[in-house]
């Protein structure tokens, strides 16, 4: 068989998977959504260790990527898993591993790997109540911070946020997008809440998804850099096996992938890590917006906490109030300049979130020189979400103040 028809081939079985042809909406799982997001993107390879509530998204695939040729492992542990997923890629696979809090928390070196390698790679983090164990069972929001700073060093994170089951299917495409595209580990970060939450979904036909593939090399192997560089900062990855000779270390290291100790070298790699996010910002960063044009009260909020405020805003101008919402569906890289922008003419922001502040911190880095008084946090932190009717009793009370 041709690879052409082989590739072919494989389309058809994804597309049976995925339920191409579904024209009527279908009940999907958050988690599932998650599996049938990544199959339409290409993934071939999972490794992971089944924790709740990210289970789900093992389960399906185990099932689901032998049929189109792919490799599922469940590995010993949350480490290994993340090591496996690295090495896949490096030999041409789009990987994919999920996970919850304490395994996210294991990953987070490897995910510092996989960064300073550059090695296309998604973790999908179905958060949970923690620290530690915690509520395995029950809701969070503790890793937001984790996801862009839990590996040591300054390299940048991608980080994206759904808050609906398509949306967990859309994002997990675009995280494999990006991964690709970018040559890094991106980060799905998934509530529990809709991870396990089952609504009615109509997927996209697969003839009209964009699925990107990491750029391959058109020179010579003789002169082929694997951290080459150009205005973008993107480069062209070649995998083992493809007859192009490159070291992968952790170590600091040139244009070869050769560990080096050269301050110039040191810093044209970090500085390539950096400015290929900071140069793409607009490319990354994803935002909705409801009513923000004459609000005069504004809610912050991402996730699962992002879709109860859409509907407490919802409530709130039904009695008249000016509010408007404003979702982050990317969190990291923070997106400074279009939050700063949408922000300068509401009078308060409500920041409802599941921790004791994660987010309401980085618009208090972002509004610091507005008048005190302007930030107003909500928050719980007891394994249950904030109800739309709380919100909205924050939103007055912020409104009327």
């Amino acid at each position: 068989m041709t690879k052409e028809k082989a590739t072919s081939k494989k389309t058809e079985k994804v597309e049976a998977i995925v339920e191409k042809k579904v024209t009527k909406a279908v009940i999907m799982q958050g988690n599932e959504a998650v599996a049938k997001g990544a199959l339409a993107a290409g993934c071939d390879f999972f490794a992971g260790y089944p924790i709740t509530p990210s289970t789900e998204v093992a389960e399906i695939l185990s099932n689901e990527l032998p049929k189109i040729g792919g490799t599922f492992i469940q590995m010993e542990d949350e480490i290994a898993s993340m090591c496996a997923i690295i090495g896949a890629s490096l030999a041409g696979a789009k990987a994919l591993t999920a996970t919850s809090g304490p395994g996210f928390s294991l990953m987070q070196e490897a995910i510092g790997f996989a960064k300073i390698t550059e090695t296309p790679t998604v973790v999908v983090n179905v958060q949970r109540m923690g620290p530690s164990t915690g509520m395995p069972t029950s809701p969070g929001q503790g890793d937001i911070m984790q996801s862009r700073w839990g590996s040591h060093g300054d390299a940048p994170a991608i980080v994206l946020y759904p808050d609906s089951v398509k949306e967990a299917f859309q994002l997990t495409i675009r995280a494999f997008n990006l991964a690709e595209k970018y040559r890094s580990c991106v980060v799905l970060l998934m509530d529990e809440v809709l991870g396990h939450m089952r609504e009615a979904v109509t997927l996209p036909d697969l003839s009209t998804v964009r699925v990107i593939n990491r750029i391959k090399p058109t020179v010579p192997p003789q002169w082929y850099k694997h951290y080459d560089e150009n205005q973008k900062y993107l480069s062209p990855i070649a995998s083992f096996g493809e007859g192009y000779r490159f070291h992968v270390t952790g170590l600091t290291h040139d244009d070869h992938g050769f560990p080096t100790n050269k301050p110039n070298e040191a810093a044209k790699m970090m500085e390539r890590l950096n400015k290929k996010i900071k140069h793409n910002i607009r490319d990354l960063v994803q935002i909705e917006t409801e009513h923000m044009h004459e609000a005069k009260v504004a809610v912050f909020a991402a996730g699962i906490m992002g879709r109860a405020s859409k509907e407490a805003v919802k409530m709130a101008r039904a009695e008249g109030l000016k509010v408007g919402l404003l979702r982050p569906l990317t969190i990291w890289p923070f997106p400074d300049d279009a939050v700063t922008k949408m922000l300068k003419d509401v009078d308060a922001v409500v920041v409802p979130e599941l921790n004791e502040g994660q987010l309401f911190h980085e618009l208090e880095r972002l509004v610091r020189e507005r008048k005190d008084g302007s930030l107003h946090r909500l928050n719980r932190n007891d394994g249950t979400v904030i109800t739309p009717a709380e919100i909205l009793t924050k939103i007055k009370e912020v409104y009327n103040g």
